[in-house]
């Protein structure tokens, strides 16, 4: 087989401990997914979940011990940061249940849903579709991933982010308004899950703007934390 352009390089991340690499397929992320969070934009309550996705290569793996660089993104003036607990897949189903999840994981990460919030707000008020907010280049910052069985309870470890050494979003992930079971539920229903896609849980309160020059360090206890530069 021969192709007309050269492939793209597969897009993965270090695995905790080992020389390993997981190869992503697929990023989804669930919006709105902490109460606070979905109070201090605009809404209340627990609504049903929904998902958005963003691009393999929008990846910025991070190794332990390293920061990571990122470029600050064309278009925008007000690029926030939203610190989330990444959940890996193993193993891929569709229809799986809640009860059911944990045997389709095979690790956690930190990550930043980075978003271009002007751009994502003035799609929305057009009821456009808002990629252009979410799903640019270098927009999902990763920490290296903690296989499930070392990772702890990762469902109560507090989750936070801090900026120039500044607290910034400081939460705990047993305030998800739909759980790690119960997201891959829905997201399954909706789409065939795959071994390689990664799963951006939500983000609790605090979004707020990085500018070029901030230094952002994330962290979910248990697991290895997330160096990020914008540059």
């Amino acid at each position: 087989m021969r192709f007309v352009v050269t492939p793209p390089a597969t897009v993965s991340v270090p695995v905790v401990g080992t020389e390993d690499r997981f190869p992503v397929h697929r990023i989804y992320c669930v919006g709105r997914n902490y109460e606070d969070h979905a109070k201090e934009m605009g809404f209340t309550g627990r609504e049903p979940p929904f998902f958005f996705l963003k691009p393999a290569d929008a990846i910025v793996a991070v190794e332990a011990g390293s920061t990571g660089v990122m470029p600050y993104p064309s278009l925008t003036r007000n690029l926030h940061h939203e610190i989330e607990l990444v959940v890996a897949i193993g193993t891929g189903g569709k229809n799986i249940l809640a009860a059911d999840a944990h045997k389709h994981i095979f690790g956690y990460a930190v990550g930043l849903d980075m978003t271009r919030r002007d751009l994502q707000g003035e799609m929305k008020k057009q009821g456009r579709p808002w990629c252009i907010g979410k799903g640019f280049d270098h927009s999902a910052p990763i920490g290296p991933i903690t296989p499930a069985a070392q990772a702890g309870d990762v469902a109560n470890a507090e989750i936070h982010v801090q900026v120039n050494g500044q607290d910034r979003q400081h939460s705990n992930v047993s305030k998800l308004i739909w759980n790690i079971g119960e997201t891959i539920e829905h997201l399954s229903a909706a789409w065939e899950l795959q071994p390689g896609d990664l799963i951006y849980t939500g983000t609790p309160e605090g979004v707020a703007a990085v500018l070029q020059g901030d230094t952002l360090t994330g962290g979910v206890a248990g697991l290895e934390p997330l160096n990020l530069k914008i540059t």
